[in-house]
């Protein structure tokens, strides 16, 4: 059991480091700088609520999104090791299920908060 806990938390420390890499990336950067230009200077002045709005709710899709696959990886796992046994089976689908419904519950809450920018704003497109 302690070797796959090992397996387990190197598998989890290897998904975190690629995620990471993969989040310093040019595209990223220059997105970041396109809300940093948009929220204010770079000393920390915001000056369009809005767009802080948007830059936070699109960091905070981003880290949703990246612990709902690794919840759906850990879930999978959990269901190949499960050896057959129908409460582990039943526990593994359970968390798969719940990874996808907390993923659909963050797109919607963003298609939201970026539905009411929008008609605050007066623009009726959206965008986020």
């Amino acid at each position: 059991m302690k070797s796959l806990r090992g397996i387990l938390s190197s598998f989890f420390t290897a998904v975190t480091l690629a995620l990471f890499r993969v989040s310093n990336s040019s595209a990223q950067a220059s997105a970041i700088q396109q809300g940093v230009n948009a929220t204010g200077n770079n000393d920390g002045a915001t000056t369009d609520l809005p767009a802080l709005i948007e830059l936070a709710t699109g960091t905070m899709l981003y880290i949703l999104g990246a612990i709902c696959v690794i919840m759906i990886i850990y879930g999978g796992f959990k269901y190949v090791t499960s050896s057959g046994d129908s409460s582990k089976v039943t526990a593994a689908k359970n968390t798969i299920l719940y990874a996808v419904i907390g993923l659909i519950i963050a797109l919607l809450a963003y298609a939201i908060i970026g539905f009411v920018i929008d008609t605050l704003q007066g623009t009726g497109t959206t965008g986020l």
